[in-house]
């Protein structure tokens, strides 16, 4: 188990350095953009440009910038936006709105997720079950900036039960009432196809243990349908649906990219959308360092979570 954790873990800061790399390279293919004149500001820039070796081969910058990292924690400063301001300071600043808006969604798709897959599983192959999978297959088929629209379309414009951003909150506690009811848009934009699918996975997990010979001895030995489904069912389904609850969180911090834009929350995804189209290096860079590592280390928990789930399964073995 050691050995393999190990392993695990050297591929995946393999992995990592390769994609920061290749974003790094590419990146630094484009054309240069001039800097916006914001007085002072511009000699600030142009001082960083010159600590970070803007004007030597990439490969030497790409050294430079990990060394500004390993050594200082400098991801660098804003050159298109936020000029001048330390990236990792805006990165903090941003991440509570990302992690608020995918906590609540999460939280919302969890158990919905679950207890719609158990109940489409007890009533397999009834009216139940085909309405529940019909309604999956539609929302696991649409991505989930087409729900966004039409929550915006509906809720709130047809119906203006909400404002379309959360702009007027600025001085709002992020975990506050306010806070939620302004964020619900985007909760259940992110949180529709996280349902859907944690749907899908529980029914056919479920509906494949409730079919196993053990299932039937156990109601032989007089354990009533309930009983065997709660003491031994549902304990074997949750062997492979709980790290799949992982993964789906990070799905969801995925999905917050175009969720976040659409909706007006200032978060690490708009962030990152704002990046890439003003060609700030430097917010490009920290946010793929951000989305890189959150993803490969989730896929590591993921893969580690089977053997603490399930001490049956040897991590590693042939």
């Amino acid at each position: 188990m050691f050995k393999y954790v190990l392993k695990r873990i050297f591929l995946m800061i393999f992995t990592f350095l390769i994609i920061m790399t290749m974003c790094f390279v590419l990146i630094k293919l484009l054309p240069l953009p001039a800097i916006k004149a914001q007085g002072r500001d511009v000699n600030l820039v142009l001082a960083r440009r010159e600590a970070m070796g803007y004007n030597k081969p990439i490969m030497v910058q790409y050294g430079l910038y990990w060394k500004h990292i390993l050594t200082a924690g400098d991801f660098g400063i804003g050159e298109q936006m936020y000029i001048g301001q330390e990236v990792k300071d805006i990165m903090f600043s941003k991440l509570p709105y990302t992690v608020v808006v995918n906590l609540y969604s999460i939280l919302i798709a969890i158990p919905l997720g679950l207890m719609l897959g158990i109940y489409a599983a007890l009533k397999k192959n009834k009216w139940q079950d085909t309405v529940i999978s019909t309604g999956v297959m539609i929302f696991i088929s649409v991505p989930s900036y087409v729900y966004a629209f039409l929550v915006q379309y509906i809720l709130c414009y047809k119906l203006n039960w909400f404002s379309l951003t959360i702009e007027s909150l600025e001085n709002t506690t992020f975990f506050s009432w306010k806070m939620f009811v302004s964020m619900v848009p985007a909760i259940l934009s992110l949180a529709f196809g996280t349902i859907a699918s944690l749907t899908r996975f529980t029914r056919a997990e479920l509906a494949e243990v409730l079919t196993g010979d053990y299932l039937l001895l156990a109601r032989t030995k007089g354990l009533t349908k309930s009983q065997a489904v709660t003491r031994h069912a549902m304990r074997n389904a949750m062997v492979p649906i709980l790290p799949m609850i992982l993964g789906e969180f990070i799905g969801i911090l995925g999905g917050s990219l175009i969720i976040e834009s659409m909706f007006g929350i200032p978060g690490v995804g708009s962030l990152y959308v704002t990046a890439i189209n003003l060609r700030d290096y430097n917010f490009f860079m920290a946010d793929t360092f951000f989305y890189t590592l959150v993803g490969l280390t989730a896929g590591l928990v993921v893969d580690l979570s089977y053997g603490f789930i399930d001490p049956r399964i040897k991590m590693g073995a042939r």
